[in-house]
């Protein structure tokens, strides 16, 4: 074992190469990696049900189990890679303890973002003959690459600051790194073991071995939505400048108005967004869209009395739509990982496929209880599934949105009639339409279908905080 460390933890991300950088770490003597240990889909690899005698239950109750267990039965030094959706309880554990090794890999976000998109054409995630490669072109999307990019940029702050308030320091490697057999030495003599690599693994290949504009289908694309970025910011890994606010490509502006709405998940966005294009006479496709930091600065500075809102929904009935959209359906923009999670670890009590004409009102209200309760613990860190935009405490939600700069006005979907056309009349606008707040029925029930008051227990159990902070009472 090493004098200064018991075990380590390789910090990466899709597509960064940690499976090529794992290959050379196992072939160290004396070096033992374990996969992604905390993945909360799977522990180690997508076809293992423990490590070292550890089941995903026992993990889920006690990650310390896991890495007391890595540290003590590992051959040599063990550890893991973990990336920044991984089981957030463990980040807490291997940032505050000097004696963890902390091995950083970094990436091109533009590139690993194309690579990922690449993959998801192909299903290939991994490439050990080249004869079996799969050919496919990425499509570029600037507002998805930018929320790709904030999200790196703000876990890789949060690594540095982290480090920085605890005196340690980490062993970098770039990319470009994996091929230099004597960085990948280096790796070992930070580690503090003995062995040493002659050569670098060859099982793994290359999967897209050409210039970036042939790799993506619309280069043209690419190209307008880069040059919306600071390029800068793409390679200052890890100290980010500016540091961008997770929401920020989520606000809407009306086409002319000054008028900006910074969106809550899972809230009444539909209405809104109608209003803010009916307020302008304008199409919704008119609506401004996807800002960053920068461009979000200039449509401040050129609209002057501009006033900035968002909307606050009753928790219950916010929770029921993130639970018929994300969780209960499995098309387009359900969140189908996490459900199968939810159904076969958390035992959530929804079919295999997507509710059929057979689903029945008593089925849908117990599901969603137990969505209810997990979501309890899973904002509590009781769990390894992330905690998502849809469904986090609005008051987290808005605390977020003043990383950059706070709302003007929280207002409330259930005063929207009466205070949305006060809000454009304070921006300046001569008249303000009224705003239809009609939203969609959902597939299955609605909420006043299921509603009761050990719903209404459930839900206030979850988000004791919203019940606290905006004073919402019971939701009939």
């Amino acid at each position: 074992m090493s004098a200064d460390f018991d075990y380590f933890i390789v910090f990466a991300e899709m597509r960064t190469g940690s499976n090529f950088l794992e290959a050379n770490l196992n072939a160290i003597e004396g070096v033992t990696c374990h996969g992604e240990a905390f993945n909360p889909h799977f522990i180690g690899y997508p076809n293992k049900t423990e490590i070292l005698g550890v089941t995903r239950e026992m993990r889920e109750d006690s990650p310390v189990q896991l890495i007391e267990t890595i540290k003590k039965f590992s051959d040599g030094m063990g550890g893991f890679r973990y990336f920044h959706d991984h089981d957030p309880r463990v980040l807490d554990i291997a940032l505050d303890d000097p004696r963890c090794a902390k091995i950083i890999l970094t990436r091109n976000p533009l590139e690993s973002y194309v690579s990922w998109k690449i993959a998801q054409e192909t299903g290939q995630w991994k490439l050990t003959n080249v004869k079996r490669r799969r050919d496919a072109k990425a499509t570029f999307s600037a507002a998805e690459f930018e929320t790709h990019l904030e999200e790196l940029q703000a876990f890789q702050v949060t690594l540095l600051n982290r480090l920085q308030a605890q005196g340690q320091t980490a062993f970098y490697v770039a990319y470009e790194d994996l091929q230099n057999l004597d960085v990948m030495n280096g790796v070992a003599s930070f580690l503090g073991v003995d062995g040493r690599l002659d050569g670098l693994d060859d099982s793994l290949k290359p999967q897209n071995p050409v210039a970036l504009e042939e790799k993506v289908a619309n280069a043209d694309a690419l190209e307008k939505g880069m040059a919306r970025i600071d390029r800068f910011n793409l390679t200052r890994t890890p100290n980010f400048e500016p540091r961008r606010g997770p929401v920020v490509p989520s606000y809407i502006a009306a086409p002319h108005a000054p008028l900006l709405y910074m969106p809550i998940r899972s809230g009444p966005e539909e209405a809104v967004r109608n209003w803010l294009a009916a307020v302008d006479d304008s199409a919704l496709d008119a609506l401004q869209t996807g800002f960053n930091q920068k461009s979000l600065r200039h449509w401040k500075r050129d609209h002057f009395g501009h006033r900035t809102f968002t909307v606050v929904r009753h928790p219950a009935l916010r929770l029921h739509d993130a639970f018929c959209s994300k969780i209960l359906t499995t098309g387009p923009g359900s969140y189908n990982k996490i459900r199968n999670t939810l159904r076969r670890f958390h035992k959530l009590p929804i079919p295999g496929q997507e509710p059929n004409e057979n689903w029945d009102l008593a089925a849908h209200r117990e599901a969603f209880i137990a969505f209810a309760q997990f979501v309890k613990m899973n904002i509590s860190g009781q769990t390894s599934i992330r905690v998502d935009a849809h469904w986090c405490s609005q008051t987290q939600a808005i605390s977020n949105m003043a990383e950059f700069a706070h709302p003007d006005m929280i207002l409330r979907e259930d005063q929207l009639a009466e205070m949305l056309p006060i809000l454009a009349i304070s921006a300046g606008c001569d008249a303000s339409p009224a705003p239809d707040l009609e939203t969609p029925a959902p597939a299955f029930f609605t909420l006043e279908d299921i509603y009761d008051d050990e719903v209404e227990s459930a839900v206030k159990d979850a988000y004791q905080r919203d019940y606290l902070m905006f004073g919402f009472d019971s939701w009939s």
